[in-house]
C-alpha cells in the first residue's frame, strides 16, 4: 500500500454518550472529514439530533445496531461500510469526550506515511484518573507483552489509534470474540501476531467527573472478567509461537 493510497475516515462507536457524542463529533469534524458514527443500539435520544446533523453535514454518517452489541460490534459494523467504499485506513476514537481530536490529523499523516502499521495512542494521564483504572491497565498491558513475546505494542486498552482496515477486519471476520471491552487489546496482540507494525504517539486523556458530563459504561467485575478469558486465549494462542 502507498502512500498516496490511503483514505481514512475517524470511527466513533457509541453507546448512551448523550451529549458528549455531540460535542465529540463536532470536534472530530473541525479535523477530519469523513466522520462516522455507529450508534450501539442506544436509548438516551442522542441518535436523533446527530442524524439531523448528518442531513445538512456530507462529512458526517450515522449508522445503527438495532441493540446493544459492544465497542467491537459497533467498530467491525463501521469497517465492513469502510471497505465497501475502498477506505484504506480508521481512526478510532471513544465518544464520551476523553480522546483528542486536535491529534486526529497528525495520526493520520504518521499513518498516511507509514500504512502497514497501526499507529497507537500513549495515553498521557492528569490527575483526573482514577488511580484504579490507571493500575488495572498495567495488567493488561503485561500480559499483552507476554501475548506478544516482548513485543513494544504499549498501552493496549487506549482506543485512539489508527488501524489498517483490511487485515483488521480479516481478523475480526474470521472470530467470534473482540465484540466488546475485548477489541482494544485483542486488535492490537492479534495485528501484531499478523506483523502489522506499531508506531507509538503520546496523547492526552482526560477522565471526565458526572458534573462535567463525564459517562463510562465500563462495569469493573464483568468487564474485568471478559478481559480476563481474553487474555486467557490469547496466552493459549501465544504458546504455539514460542516454537517457531
Amino acid at each position: 500500500m502507498s502512500r498516496g493510497k490511503t483514505r481514512a475516515i475517524v470511527l466513533i462507536p457509541s453507546y448512551n454518550t448523550g451529549p458528549k457524542l455531540w460535542e465529540t463529533v463536532e470536534e472530530a469534524r473541525c479535523f477530519w472529514e469523513p466522520v462516522w458514527v455507529v450508534i450501539d443500539g442506544s436509548n438516551d435520544g442522542s441518535e436523533g439530533r446527530l442524524r439531523q446533523r448528518a442531513e445538512a453535514d456530507p462529512g458526517l454518517r450515522v449508522f445503527s445496531l438495532s441493540r446493544n452489541q459492544g465497542k467491537g460490534a459497533a467498530i467491525l459494523r463501521g469497517l465492513r461500510e469502510a471497505a465497501k467504499l475502498e477506505f484504506t485506513h480508521a481512526l478510532t476514537m471513544d465518544a464520551d469526550g476523553q480522546h483528542p481530536a486536535a491529534l486526529i490529523p497528525r495520526f493520520l499523516e504518521v499513518s498516511a506515511g507509514s500504512p502497514e502499521a497501526m499507529v497507537l495512542g500513549i495515553p498521557v494521564f492528569d490527575r483526573s484518573a482514577p488511580p484504579l483504572r490507571v493500575g488495572g491497565r498495567q495488567i493488561s498491558n503485561w500480559l499483552a507483552r507476554v501475548e506478544t513475546l516482548g513485543g513494544s505494542v504499549g498501552d493496549v486498552l487506549f482506543g485512539f489509534r489508527v488501524y489498517p482496515i483490511g487485515p483488521l477486519l480479516e481478523i475480526m471476520e474470521s472470530c467470534q470474540t473482540m465484540r466488546r471491552f475485548d477489541f482494544d487489546p485483542e486488535a492490537v496482540v492479534r495485528l501484531y501476531w499478523r506483523g502489522v507494525t506499531p508506531i507509538h504517539l503520546p496523547a492526552p486523556v482526560r477522565y471526565l467527573s458526572r458534573e462535567a458530563g463525564g459517562v463510562s459504561q465500563f462495569r469493573y467485575l464483568r468487564d474485568n472478567l471478559l478481559l480476563a478469558r481474553m487474555h486467557f486465549r490469547l496466552l493459549c494462542g501465544t504458546l504455539p509461537r514460542l516454537f517457531h
